[in-house]
């Protein structure tokens, strides 16, 4: 929370802001203390995914509130549209009720770092810093359960090694390019976080500029990538990059989607044949990616062009990546699974087809149980997105734009057709809020969580005690 004081070097009016800072972090540093002091213990315990999930829960929802405060101060918003903006903040979802055409710095470097350290996720922060070997359970619950190296917090650190790197490069990518230092660190920020969040109202399409698209897409490209895929790519190891099933999904998608927006949607409202490429290049990559960011409006969009963008965002990105969505390996597993159950049908009954596929470097077998948790995952989010829907429906808002506008919440993408505003009905406002939150911590880790806590609230209320009820 401190970082943006950072700017007033270069800001000195700014430092009329810094208490919206340095008073919640100073909040945060002294209950901190008072709470490792009063719970730290000798030695460190092996937390369950479910506990992990608990912890997870409460520091994400202590982390928003926390960061929704500068937003109230510095930039006047309500209680409810600091909340939404802190949360697509950490969730990098890139939706926004800021006028980010009368912020000032501060606050725009703000929102970029809340969403730098989202996409990391606070789970790896939280062990490449301060958490013992034995807690990976944090991890997992924060849907980061593959490790790079076997040794938990060194894995943490190689996670943020990598991302630092590509911030990095980022930013020095942005400045050659033509972006100002200031617009350049805000965008690599956002853009590897796959968050979407921009200095300017038109987002990428301020500029009009091949070089910046180009900068973008291989920045949002990398993050959407596993950070485990990733460091294979970092070791040179291509050919376990190319069986990765994520890649090679990619490698069929996005072709297919730019083809499809280019002949039936942009090559009619962009004549020339440059501008219209780049419009299908680039929109279709920041959906799939979910990172958000725009280099055109949809107002004038053919409703094919906007239901392939809804696909593409309901499919969402990487596992174990910065990205959100139902993710790319569960729908390359289900289609896989399609493809087996399809051979099994034409073999005799004894006939037995096994589905191999590979997970980091290791090639495994996909069981029944391992299919159906899948297909659970799937059923729960599309309900949920279709609730969502409903409930924008509800709120006033035609079906196209509440299909689009969801899809973006629960997905954590970031682009808009016009429905989220600061003005928008505050039942709509809290809904995306919620989806935002389930989307970047995954449903089932979620309501898990809420069921374990609710449950030991009724015990400690009950007075039975936990004994023999660890495992639970």
């Amino acid at each position: 929370m401190l970082t943006p004081l950072l700017l007033v070097l270069a800001h000195p009016k700014e430092i009329q802001h810094a208490t919206a800072f340095g008073l919640p972090a100073v909040g945060l540093a002294l209950s901190g203390f008072a709470l490792r002091r009063r719970f730290t213990g000798r030695s460190y315990l092996a937390l369950s995914v479910h506990e992990g999930g608990i912890i997870v829960l409460v520091s994400w929802v202590a982390v928003i509130l926390f960061s929704a405060w500068p937003f109230i101060r510095i930039s006047g918003l309500s209680f409810s549209g600091a909340v939404f903006e802190s949360m697509s903040g950490w969730t990098t979802t890139g939706l926004s009720v800021l006028d980010v055409s009368q912020a000032g710095p501060m606050i725009l470097l703000w929102r970029s770092v809340i969403q730098l350290a989202g996409g990391a996720g606070l789970a790896i922060i939280m062990m490449a810093a301060i958490v013992g070997p034995t807690s990976v359970g944090i991890s997992s619950a924060e849907g980061r359960g593959d490790q790079l190296v076997p040794q938990v917090r060194r894995s943490s650190r190689l996670v943020l090694a990598i991302y630092t790197c590509y911030a990095a490069a980022g930013t020095l990518a942005y400045w050659i390019a033509g972006m100002s230092p200031f617009d350049a660190i805000n965008h690599a920020f956002t853009a590897v976080s796959t968050g979407g969040f921009s200095t300017h109202p038109e987002s990428i399409g301020y500029w009009d500029s091949p070089a910046i698209e180009a900068v973008t897409i291989s920045l949002m490209l990398l993050g959407n990538l596993s950070f485990v895929t990733a460091w294979f790519l970092w070791r040179g190891k291509l050919r376990l990059v190319a069986r990765n099933g994520e890649v090679r999904l990619l490698a069929v998608i996005i072709p297919l989607s730019m083809a499809a927006v280019f002949i039936f949607t942009s090559q009619t409202l962009y004549p020339q044949l440059g501008k219209s490429l780049r419009v299908a290049v680039f929109e279709t990559v920041s959906a799939i990616t979910t990172t958000g960011f725009s280099s055109v409006s949809y107002g004038n969009w053919n409703a094919f062009g906007i239901l392939i963008l809804i696909i593409l965002m309901l499919i969402g990105g990487g596992t174990c990546s910065t990205a959100g969505g139902i993710k790319q390996f569960r729908v390359y597993l289900l289609w896989k699974l399609l493809v087996r159950d399809i051979r099994r049908s034409l073999l005799p009954q004894t006939a037995i087809v096994e589905l191999p596929i590979w997970e980091g470097n290791r090639r495994v077998f996909v069981d029944d149980a391992k299919a159906g948790k899948v297909a659970i995952f799937i059923f729960i989010y599309l309900v949920s997105y279709l609730f969502g829907v409903l409930l924008l429906c509800a709120s006033g808002f035609s079906l196209g734009d509440s299909l689009f506008e969801f899809a973006s919440s629960i997905g954590t993408v970031g682009l808009s057709v016009g429905v989220t505003t600061a003005q928008m009905p505050l039942a709509a406002m809290w809904a995306e809020t919620l989806a935002m939150f389930l989307g970047r911590l995954e449903l089932i880790v979620v309501i898990v969580s809420l069921v374990k806590v609710g449950n030991d609230g009724r015990r400690a209320i009950a007075g039975t005690g936990y004994e023999g009820e660890h495992d639970d």
